[in-house]
């Protein structure tokens, strides 16, 4: 399968990377933002095309499907534009800076008949997905999930110390993570949800603090702290507090209450691509389907109009 991937960032890198587990797919053409920037990301993937043109890109014919790793601030329209002409859609999270945005999206695959996935890459995760399958069958009772989300983003720069293009968002994108990983983990799409918010930072014009609490029907409490202010380690931090057990997990390692390393193995990221591509052959919808993290948006929502940010 010939596909495009639109986006010469960090995540456009590690797309590239996950992809070279995958059988049979090849990246033909990159979409970017900056000139500089695609050329030599193209060069150093052997990538044959290269655009700063989208559209141009979803134009050739041999490409089936697309991975839109681009600004946060445009997921909504570039993934609307490719399943318009007929492309597969692997999205970066969030879909949708709003309720709204997100449902567009949401329609967009159904009109297309197209396979449109988010990529919630939590979910792909074996520590996450492993406490998943034993919350359901019973034999771990979950009482409170604890996330702490965990950045440093005072001057708008990404990963490689280049300044962004678009501005970071703690409610849409990190919040997102999580959010949508409780509800995927809880099956329940409806939770209880406040929040609250520091102040927003002077340039930046967004909050770079935030506490989101929720409740579950089913039971289980939810804690999330998010920060741009803090100076490390970086990333998200879970804590399962259980009946039987606490666990821990950072990225793909899970520890239990005794500090032992538990984890299941398995790369998340390889994990979610190969996920993809999985579902295209097979016919089906993929795992994170448009339409199943759809709630998630739906819960971002609350929690927004909660702070008074929507």
């Amino acid at each position: 399968m010939k596909i495009c991937l639109a986006g010469e960032g960090a995540m456009g890198v590690n797309h590239m990377k996950s992809l070279k587990t995958v059988k049979d797919v090849e990246v033909v053409s990159v979409a970017g933002g900056i000139q500089d920037d695609v050329e030599k990301f193209a060069k150093e993937w052997n990538v044959p095309h290269f655009s700063l043109d989208l559209e141009e890109c979803l134009d050739r014919p041999e490409i089936e499907a697309v991975i839109l790793a681009t600004p946060t601030n445009l997921h909504t329209e570039h993934a609307c534009l490719a399943l318009s002409k007929g492309k597969h859609v692997l999205l970066e999270i969030p879909m949708g800076l709003t309720l709204a945005d997100s449902e567009r999206v949401a329609e967009a695959a159904k009109s297309s008949g197209k396979t449109c996935m988010i990529a919630h890459t939590r979910r792909f995760s074996p520590p996450h997905s492993s406490l998943r399958r034993r919350i359901q069958e019973g034999s771990f009772h979950l009482h409170h999930f604890v996330v702490e989300t965990y950045f440093f983003r005072r001057t708008n720069l990404n990963m490689f110390g280049k300044p962004r293009t678009w501005v970071d968002c703690l409610l849409w994108h990190h919040a997102c993570h999580s959010v949508d990983l409780i509800q995927w983990i809880l099956g329940d799409p409806d939770m209880e949800v406040w929040g609250q918010k520091g102040p927003d930072h002077p340039e930046l014009g967004i909050p770079m603090d935030m506490s989101i609490g929720m409740r579950s029907k089913k039971g289980p409490l939810v804690t999330m702290a998010l920060s741009f202010n803090n100076k490390g380690p970086f990333g998200g931090f879970y804590r399962y507090i259980g009946e039987e057990e606490t666990y821990k997990i950072f990225r793909d390692e899970m520890t239990d209450s005794e500090g032992k390393d538990v984890s299941p193995g398995g790369a998340a990221f390889e994990i979610q691509d190969q996920e993809f591509f999985n579902a295209l052959r097979e016919g089906r919808q993929p795992e994170s389907s448009v339409e199943s993290c759809l709630p998630s948006m739906v819960l971002l929502d609350r929690i927004g109009k909660s702070m008074g940010m929507s």
